[in-house]
Order: structure tokens, then sequence, then C-alpha cells
């Protein structure tokens, strides 16, 4: 069974990396498809289905709920995700489980700042908790690591105004940073295998990232691939760099001129390499999960509600030390 999950993400990394190689010809050379018609409501131009990493490079920290919502490129709203996990409280394998609670409230947006170059802010609030096994419990709070990053349109979409019944696709390409405006309590790390239990980093990292996409009429697919480049925190501690992955098909359902429902299934992994320490690896930090996604978004005018749930499918983080249950995401949007 192991053998098969891992077959299945290898074959999702290449359909990433090829898709962009080989379907962009493909719709470019399509010659059968070329009549174009204007929309009436530009809120139903779909084209771009944005999804990207959201690191807090706090270990396994939610990297495959996206900075953008799939459907909407321009937007300002709020976000809350929820993530629980449980740890191993000890190094043996019947050591008692802390069950992990993180909770995340982001204000968010994607800005156009040319007709081309997109920027995206993500300022995030977090309180966290666990239940140790003497039933004692542990809160944290504060501001999380905020993060900006900026895409180029290497090729773009029909406008907002024009929606073209041949395929469209479009791909980005850019990067940005993650700033340590959140704490990073060495003494969190203490006690426990999962060093995520953390606001932040407490180092400045770097994010890269690649998205392709193409859509049909109400139908899309997406694919994204970035990388996170975690730099050491004034206390020596170094989370590891990060890989995240994932696809994404959708389809538009117009409930009427005003309304609309997207369905959206995906699958989504992460890789996390290994946390050093005053310059040493530490021990059962590295891992990697591969998730399945279930989302729906309903848009109204120009506002967006969106739910999100995600499921592991397989997980090996911190040597099976720490396990993600699931993880959750709701969010209100204001499009323009």
């Amino acid at each position: 069974m192991m053998k098969d999950f891992l077959n299945i993400k290898s074959i999702l990394i290449v359909l990433i990396i090829t898709s962009i190689k080989v379907v962009t010809p493909l719709l470019a050379n399509n010659k059968e498809l070329t009549e174009n018609y204007t929309c009436i409501n530009k809120d139903h131009n779909h084209e771009e289905f944005l999804f990207f990493c959201d690191t807090c490079g706090c270990g396994s920290s939610g990297g495959s709920m996206g900075y953008g919502t799939g459907l909407n490129t321009n937007f300002i709203g709020v976000r809350y995700i929820n993530q629980q996990y449980r740890s191993r409280d000890g190094i043996f394998n019947d050591s008692p489980w802390i069950e992990e609670n993180f909770n995340t409230i982001q204000a968010w947006g994607n800005f156009p700042i040319t007709e081309r170059i997109l920027l995206n802010v993500i300022v995030p609030y977090q309180f966290h908790n666990r239940t140790m096994p003497d039933n004692t419990d542990q809160h944290i709070s504060g501001i999380g690591d905020m993060s900006v990053l900026v895409f180029y349109n290497l090729i773009k979409a029909t406008p907002d105004s024009i929606v073209s019944i041949k395929p469209e696709h479009f791909l980005q390409i850019g990067g940005g940073v993650k700033l340590p405006t959140g704490t990073y309590e060495k003494a969190n790390n203490e006690g426990s295998v999962n060093p995520s239990f953390q606001l932040g980093n407490g180092s400045l990292d770097y994010v890269i990232g690649l998205n392709y996409g193409f859509s049909y009429r109400n139908w899309g697919i997406s694919t994204m691939l970035n990388y996170t480049i975690k730099t050491e925190n004034p206390k020596e501690y170094q989370f590891g760099n990060q890989v995240n992955y994932g696809i994404n098909a959708f389809k538009t359902y117009f409930v009427s001129d005003n309304l609309s429902l997207t369905p959206i299934l995906g699958l989504a992994g992460e890789r996390y390499g290994t946390n050093k320490e005053f310059g040493f690896d530490v021990l059962n930090t590295k891992g990697d999960i591969f998730l399945g996604k279930v989302s729906m978004e309903a848009s109204y005018k120009r506002y967006s509600l969106g739910l999100v749930g995600m499921l592991p499918i397989s997980q090996n983080l911190n040597n099976d030390k720490v396990e993600l249950n699931n993880r959750t995401s709701i969010y209100l949007n204001v499009n323009f």
C-alpha cells in the first residue's frame, strides 16, 4: 500500500512539471475552438486558479491550504485555518500522545500592481494549544510570520471582460519572503517531538514558486510547485527547507446571474528537510505528507465564501512521531 502511495506522489510531481511543457503547446495549437463571446458578468471569469503554498515555517504547518482562493485573482479578505495534530511525548513507541490544536486567522489579499504583476500579502494571528499527558494545557498566541510575495504572469489568461470558449492557460512565476514577525520560543521545543508548536520561525525565509493552469469554459485544472528556503534564527535553530506541490480540478455552476457554486477536488504534498540546531541535525524532524482536498466556494456578486477540508492519505512526519488528523479552513473575501 505504501508503495502505491509513493507511486501516486511521483506521478503527481511529474504531471505538474510536464503539464507546463506538454499541455501548453497542445492548447495553443487547438484550431477547432476559436470563437469568443462577451461575458455579461465579469465575475464569471474563473480562468486563473491560484494555488500557492502557505508556509509558516513551523514544520507541517498547512502549506497546502493555499495563498489564493482558487477562483479570483484579486481580492481582500479574512481566512481561518484549523489543524489538528498529535505528537508523542517521548522517544519510545509506547510514549503517550499530546493532542495539539493549531489555529490561525489571516488577513490576506491578492493585489494587482501592473497588468502582469501580482502582489500577495498574508498577515496571520495564531493561537495554539496542546494537552499534555497529565491533562495540563499549554497555550500560545500572537502575531505569526507575515509573508509578502510577488508573481509575474508569463502567460496571462483572457482579460476579465472576455471569456473564450477555447481552452485558456496561464503560467506564473515568482517569489518573496516570509518575515520573522512571529515569536520563536526555544522552550516550546523541549519535552516534545513536535517543533512546530511555535508562533513563527524567528528567521527570514525565502519562497520561490511556479504555477500553471488551464480552463475550458467552466471547467479548470491547476498545478503548483514551490520551494521555501529557511534560514537560521537568532537562537541558532533552523527549520528544514520545504517543498509543496499540488493539483486541483474544479467546475463552476452558475445558479443565477449573481450566484455561482464551485466544488473543487485536489491532491497535495509537502516535504520537509531536517531541522538544525547549532549547525547540527535535529533527530526526527524531517518528513513528508500527502493529502486529499475537498472544497466549495460560493460567490455572490463581489463576495466569496469558501470552505476547505484536507485529510492525509499518507504521512511520515518526524519519524512517525507526529501525526496530522485533519485541516479545515473557512474564508470570506471581497473580490475586485
